[in-house]
């Protein structure tokens, strides 16, 4: 049975006030706990009509939305139900939580099931369809929301073409992509000319895991949502170490790339990683340095549930590098992700920057 979408009077956009609307809220959420302006990286959205287009038009396999209860719709991926929040698509009252979180500015991004499922043309179409509404959310609110933007990538050209077609634009400040897709690895060529275009465009590219159980092994994940638990951080290990054995980050040296979940699995490997380097021949001949030497090439969230551990990943890679993210909204993510950025009880002016003066120097805001 196909769900609409239920539209309130008010509607997506807020408004003709919206941009004051947005600029006061952003002055107060700014002033929560008189620190610097927090900016989320890693904040996901699915605009009303991407949601649209997946119910009443389809989507991948497994993947639709159950909107039957309009105050708590549903995600239903893979046979699983994960309960999402209409502040994935209502901007008012998303505004309204980020307040409550003291987090000033998201980085808008789509999350599973992307687009590269479809045929090349509805994936480039899709993608037009999510990076406007970023645009117009950005519009409406342009202190509290800026974007990632979504790419075919089962078609390189188009998401080329769809990069040149957002040069510029104030709305998008990075490039979204899976940690793997369609089988492929991140260090497949196909990907290289996505990846000169980011580089010239001087975007960085945040990564997501996706379908993990199919990259991972199914039955091995199933239980105690492990394809959450260890597939994610897992995957986005794997590809990292592909972007750098992989010879990506050497071809693209100004190439800047995000890691999410704190890098995952990666910093607590690297030292193994490094010694594979040193002893294995499938390891060498691309990548440039010792493996620990990338470490600093990849940007990393905050969502690692351990102040010990986010401790450690900003002693192994550097204060610069740490970024703010909440996994909004899912319950994996934080509802107040200050607070373990507060428990490392660092130097005011390091807090401040893992709150936002990373993300704001990397996204230009």
């Amino acid at each position: 049975m196909t769900a609409r979408l239920p539209v309130s009077r008010r509607g997506f956009l807020g408004g003709c006030c919206a941009a004051g609307v947005g600029a006061l809220s952003a002055s107060r959420a700014g002033a929560q706990g008189g620190a610097r302006a927090a900016v989320d990286v890693h904040a996901h959205f699915f605009p009303e009509r991407f949601v649209r287009a997946i119910n009443e038009e389809g989507g991948p396999p497994g993947v639709s939305f159950d909107l039957s209860n309009p105050g708590a719709p549903i995600f239903v991926i893979g046979g699983g139900r994960i309960p999402i929040d209409v502040t994935y698509w209502d901007l008012e009252r998303r505004i309204a939580r980020m307040d409550a979180q003291g987090v000033t500015t998201h980085a808008l991004s789509l999350t599973t099931p992307f687009v590269y499922w479809a045929p090349p043309e509805r994936g480039a179409a899709l993608a037009r369809l999510v990076n406007d509404a970023v645009v117009e959310a950005h519009r409406a609110y342009p202190d509290r929301f800026v974007g990632c933007a979504t790419l075919p990538l089962q078609a390189p050209a188009l998401a080329v073409a769809e990069l040149d077609r957002l040069a510029g634009s104030r709305a998008i400040r990075a490039a979204y992509m899976p940690s793997s897709f369609a089988g492929r690895e991140l260090s497949d060529p196909s990907l290289f000319p996505i990846y000169d275009k980011c580089q010239a465009l001087d975007l960085p590219i945040l990564l997501h895991p996706d379908q993990v159980a199919a990259a991972l092994g199914a039955s091995r994940l199933q239980p105690f949502y492990f394809a959450n638990l260890l597939g994610n951080p897992f995957d986005t290990a794997i590809a990292a170490a592909n972007l750098v054995f992989g010879g990506v980050l050497d071809r693209f040296p100004r190439l800047t790339v995000v890691l999410p979940h704190g890098g995952g699995a990666l910093p607590y490997l690297a030292g193994r990683l490094q010694h594979g380097q040193k002893v294995r021949p499938e390891t060498q001949g691309r990548a440039k340095q010792p493996f620990m030497e990338y470490l600093r090439r990849f940007h990393y969230d905050t969502i690692t549930h351990s102040p010990q551990l986010l401790k450690f990943l900003v002693d192994l890679v550097g204060v610069d590098r740490v970024m703010l993210g909440s996994d909004y909204c899912f319950d994996m993510g934080y509802e107040r992700p200050r607070e373990i950025i507060d428990a490392l009880r660092l130097r005011p002016a390091d807090r401040d920057r893992i709150y936002g003066g990373n993300a704001a120097q990397l996204l230009k805001l």
